[in-house]
């Protein structure tokens, strides 16, 4: 090999120990480019890594299975094992599912019978992560705690931190929360101290961010999703030649960052609790075109939040389209989608989305947030039809899966209150809407705090209290007058403007006003005649002059109306 071959080649190694992954890409794939300069299996991990960082994965993966093959030559089983290791991951990402098992078991095969080494650390996490799966909680602690072993033996802080995370992610699952949340500091410790490697410091923000979210741990989502946008932002660290200066940490990559997109997205689910819902707008469609090929589950994560923000304010058509590009990337839209088709006036489709999505989760216990989630949309949805049973037993599993988590706490206190509204006892909703109502402020998320206060608007007036009632609604219009809700900001006004005698809008009469809600309830009008004790016919009469008044002429477009006016 040539002298300026040589020297290419160790600019390229040395490019990669500080994470110029653009630089060192570029001088490895062109000498890899010429046929008769044969890359060694260490530098064709290189030239993998470096593709990946450049946002090449196509050909990130054929470099890394050319490594493999030489490192198969080379007699070097542990080589080889990391090499089928990470081709496992990335097919996985890719969404091969048979390809990534398919390396795992060569992984498994060329590092099982080695003596203790670090790349066992990645079996060992992969051992934890598939039996957490399974529910099979005492195997994924041992395979984390042999994680750890194997970590504190290679001196790694890399492999220590994965496996921190690993322990953590065991123990939020077995429901030890303080026990995993320490865990999780510490690893996010050295990441957020610029102790690891660029590819283990946006791996962990992922993981930890995605645990805390799942945990409903808003507090140290908001905080590592923002160091993570700062780490993911340029100018990354890292030396354009080698006359800069060594000093500079290794801790960040330079060049395009791949690991920005999903961060992104990440970001994206905080600003829109936080009611910054024009920036998280934007930053979903930023995300959107960011993520990686390999990462579409981020993209999915996205698409979805956009999808509630363009829901709240009254967008459907929007939001139905942003709900079916995340469903089309392999998430279940719900509970948004339900949520929507309840605006729709679909009340049906609404329940059977909801409760076919809490059928289908494998482990609540390992996605807390989103279990909480549909339980309460499942409060909701049972509430706007009536079916207040439903509805308290959807708060009552809410309440026990809450615990002390002020998040999930507020969520229970919200949904628990609905129902003692819905079952006419103001005095018990009052004391829990009240505690919501703190929560949510103190958890600094806006427009559930306003939902609450349309709440306790209407337990005020069940008790007399018209001053209070006012003073709800009036503060629940600012905040989503501020947010651009606008379905909610007119229904705020409308009560205002009407107090507790407001006129029936339409012209609707209060037995049209009945009729009309049976008919947003499912009704036929069978079950409407029996219901208020009249004939058929006179509900048809009624249906007739409903249409005529609100100007529409199908009963999903009344109930439509019913659910924009507030008449349920």
């Amino acid at each position: 090999m040539s002298a300026p071959t040589i020297d290419r080649i160790e600019r390229a190694r040395t490019a990669a120990a500080r994470e110029s992954w653009t630089e060192a890409y570029g001088l490895l794939h062109a000498h890899d480019e010429h046929p008769t300069r044969a890359l060694s299996a260490d530098d064709l991990t290189i030239l993998a890594d470096a593709a990946w960082w450049s946002g090449h994965v196509d050909e990130s993966v054929a470099a890394r299975l050319r490594a493999h093959a030489a490192y198969v030559a080379g007699g070097d089983h542990r080589g080889a094992g990391l090499a089928s290791w990470w081709l496992s991951y990335e097919y996985e990402g890719l969404g091969r599912p048979a390809a990534a098992a398919g390396w795992l078991h060569r992984a498994h095969h060329h590092l099982d019978d080695q003596p203790p080494c670090p790349e066992q650390c990645f079996l060992a996490w992969t051992d934890a992560e598939e039996a957490a799966a399974r529910g099979d909680h005492a195997a994924a602690l041992a395979a984390a705690r042999r994680m750890t072993r194997l970590a504190l033996r290679s001196g790694s802080p890399d492999l220590l931190a994965l496996s921190r995370q690993a322990e953590a992610s065991v123990h939020l699952a077995n429901g030890r929360r303080a026990e995993a949340l320490a865990l999780l500091d510490d690893a996010m410790c050295a990441v957020t101290a610029g102790e690891l490697s660029g590819m283990f410091t946006g791996w962990l923000y992922c993981l930890a961010i995605t645990q805390c979210m799942d945990a409903a741990d808003f507090a140290r989502a908001v905080e590592w999703t923002n160091a993570a946008m700062e780490w993911c932002e340029p100018p990354w660290a890292g030396h354009a030649s080698d006359t800069e200066p060594a000093a500079t940490p290794i801790t960040v990559p330079s060049g395009e960052n791949p690991f920005r997109g999903v961060c992104r997205a990440h970001r994206v689910e905080v600003l829109d609790l936080l009611g910054a819902w024009a920036l998280a707008e934007a930053e979903a469609r930023l995300a959107c075109r960011e993520v990686p090929v390999d990462c579409l589950e981020s993209a999915a994560a996205a698409y979805y939040a956009a999808g509630d923000v363009q829901r709240r304010q009254g967008r459907l058509e929007e939001a139905a389209a942003s709900y079916a590009h995340a469903h089309e990337l392999g998430r279940i839209p719900q509970p948004g989608l339900a949520l929507l088709r309840l605006a729709q006036g679909r009340a049906a489709a609404a329940v059977a989305g909801v409760d076919l999505a809490l059928a289908c989760q494998s482990d609540p216990a390992h996605d807390l947030l989103g279990r909480a989630r549909l339980l309460a949309a499942r409060s909701e949805v049972a509430l706007a039809v009536r079916d207040v049973p439903g509805a308290a037993g959807a708060a009552a599993e809410l309440e026990v899966l809450a615990g002390d988590v002020p998040l999930l706490r507020a969520m229970a206190d919200t949904a628990r209150g609905a129902v003692a509204l819905a079952e006419a006892r103001p005095e018990p909703a009052l004391r829990l809407l009240r505690r919501a109502l703190a929560g949510w402020l103190e958890l600094r998320v806006p427009y559930e705090a306003a939902q609450v206060r349309m709440l306790l608007a209407a337990a005020d007036r069940a008790v007399g209290d018209e001053e209070a009632a006012r003073l709800e609604l009036s503060a629940a219009r600012a905040v989503f007058e501020r947010l651009g809700a606008v379905p909610d900001a007119r229904r705020a006004a409308a009560l205002l403007t009407g107090g507790a005698r407001r006129r029936l809008p339409g012209g609707l009469t209060a037995r049209e006003a009945e009729v009309l809600r049976l008919v947003a309830s499912g009704g036929t009008n069978k079950d409407i005649a029996q219901a208020l004790v009249i004939s058929e016919h006179t509900v048809a009469r009624h249906l007739n002059n409903i249409f005529a008044k609100l100007g529409v002429g199908s009963r999903a477009a009344a109930t439509s109306y019913a659910y924009a006016h507030d008449l349920l």
